[in-house]
């Protein structure tokens, strides 16, 4: 079997002639396959760049002819351009092409106007599917190349037809955005609409539906020789670029929108600069991704009870998400514990009556979840590039598809009054996600010394937003 590709300009008199003789080919010889990539004339100077840029070809004009060698193993081999694929034709099948080039430009002609109309077509469906509009800042980092594939998808956004995608990233020039947006196209995922990429913030979140908030500062994890007061100046930078994004946010992004702040450094800070700038937005559209802590809670605790971290459930997060935290286990359970008690694999068992040491509890655990952090971002330099894509994905498939009463994770949110703490931060709470919106849950015990711990945390927040004000020339009481 001979399959061959003939490719060329749509209105080029010479692609028209190699079309016509692959047609007549294939109608007479049962063993010849021929397929046609009719490509608009504007679009033909790229296409055959990255065509012939992806299987090591040179060739400069149209059309282009290869034959498939697939069956073979191989890739394809080029024949060229119309002559080579006359001269092909005649040597192997004796056959020539006699049209006239009259004709040839005539059919040109109908072509270009058949390619015009199917893309009209196209576009005239796509338009009658409205797309999500999902914005990443801080694209060009780890945690959005891995959060990407994964991002675009049923699973995540069940009620979406589609997916439009915008990639933001102040740090980076637009060819390496211009590379991740060809990457992003060439996964052909099914919900994905188009890719945009973008390093001027005044164009940032237009019709805005989504937006996860990638950028970060590099926190305490900086060389040797390094000052604290450059650690300084880069939290400044970043906050002030959170308070632009808060500003265009406000003013361009759709009202619903639901907003993401995910990273190791500053995230319940960073978040409560968007809440306080977004004045037309409803601050429970803001969350600040915790899901990553508590996973790593979870290992720990799953390492300690031999199990897998996927059976240590309702691990509760309380706090400042990259500084004082608390974590909780007081709603916490196991599943296939092999202990005294046993059941079956849906059996659930409090960990608060395994786990009695009330030292490894208090101390012990709070320790070696922040030396897993640590370890993490020694080696790296940055915090777990999959598990933030994870918590980031965990927290939007709970908002979008529905996570149930049941399923109970940790966030960053506005929770103004809650046991009496200041109302001006961002604080890790548990919640859960039903009908699109979050809520906190409220069946927890907080006792004398949980209440303290959460003043501690609630405290540092606030020691920490008081530095970024004063950083900006104000202050609050």
């Amino acid at each position: 079997m001979a399959k061959f590709v003939v490719a060329g300009k749509a209105d080029c008199p010479f692609y028209a002639e190699a079309e016509r003789l692959a047609d007549t080919l294939q109608r007479s010889l049962p063993n010849f396959r021929a397929h046609k990539i009719c490509v608009l004339p504007d679009e033909w100077e790229g296409w055959l760049d990255g065509t012939c840029s992806k299987n090591g070809w040179k060739h400069e004009e149209s059309p282009l002819v290869w034959r498939e060698l697939v069956e073979q193993g191989g890739k394809g081999l080029l024949l060229g351009g119309l002559s080579d694929f006359l001269n092909h034709c005649q040597d192997y099948y004796g056959v020539s092409s006699d049209v006239n080039p009259d004709m040839m430009l005539s059919v040109a002609a109908e072509n270009l106007e058949t390619q015009i109309k199917l893309l009209q077509e196209e576009q005239d469906h796509l338009n009658l599917v409205k797309p999500i509009h999902v914005w990443i800042t801080g694209a060009a980092s780890h945690t959005s190349r891995i959060l990407i594939p994964n991002l675009l998808s049923a699973e995540i956004f069940p009620k979406a037809p589609a997916v439009s995608l915008h990639l933001l990233d102040l740090d980076e020039n637009e060819e390496e955005l211009q590379r991740l947006r060809e990457e992003t196209q060439s996964l052909a995922l099914s919900m994905l609409r188009r890719v945009t990429v973008h390093t001027d913030p005044q164009q940032a979140f237009r019709e805005a539906d989504v937006i996860v908030l990638l950028d970060d500062t590099n926190g305490g994890r900086r060389g040797e020789g390094e000052e604290e007061e450059e650690e300084k100046q880069e939290v400044k930078s970043v906050c002030n670029r959170y308070r632009e994004f808060s500003r265009l946010i406000d003013a361009k992004a759709n009202k619903q929108v639901k907003v993401i702040v995910s990273g190791d450094s500053h995230v319940n800070l960073r978040c409560s600069l968007l809440v306080e700038g977004a004045h037309s937005i409803d601050s429970h559209q803001f969350v600040a991704v915790a899901t990553q802590l508590e996973n790593e809670a979870r290992a720990v605790v799953a390492e300690k009870l031999g199990v897998r971290p996927t059976e240590v459930t309702e691990v509760i997060v309380w706090g400042n998400i990259s500084g004082l935290s608390y974590i909780d286990l007081q709603r916490a359970k196991v599943f296939n514990f092999q202990g005294p008690i046993k059941g079956p694999a849906f059996f659930p068992q409090p960990i608060s009556r395994i786990l009695p040491d009330r030292k490894w509890l208090e101390t012990n655990l709070q320790d070696l979840v922040r030396r897993r952090r640590d370890a993490v971002t020694s080696r790296t330099g940055q915090a777990a590039s999959a598990s933030a894509a994870s918590g980031i994905l965990r927290v939007l498939k709970a908002w979008h598809a529905g996570g149930g009463p049941d399923e109970i994770m940790s966030a960053g949110v506005h929770c103004s009054g809650l046991f009496n703490l200041r109302d001006d931060i961002i604080f890790s709470v548990p919640v859960t996600f039903e009908g699109g919106k979050w809520s906190m849950v409220l069946d927890v015990t907080v006792g004398d010394g949980l209440m303290r711990r959460l003043e501690l945390c609630a405290d540092e927040l606030w020691r920490e937003k008081q530095h970024e004000l004063e950083s900006q020339g104000e202050k609050r009481d």
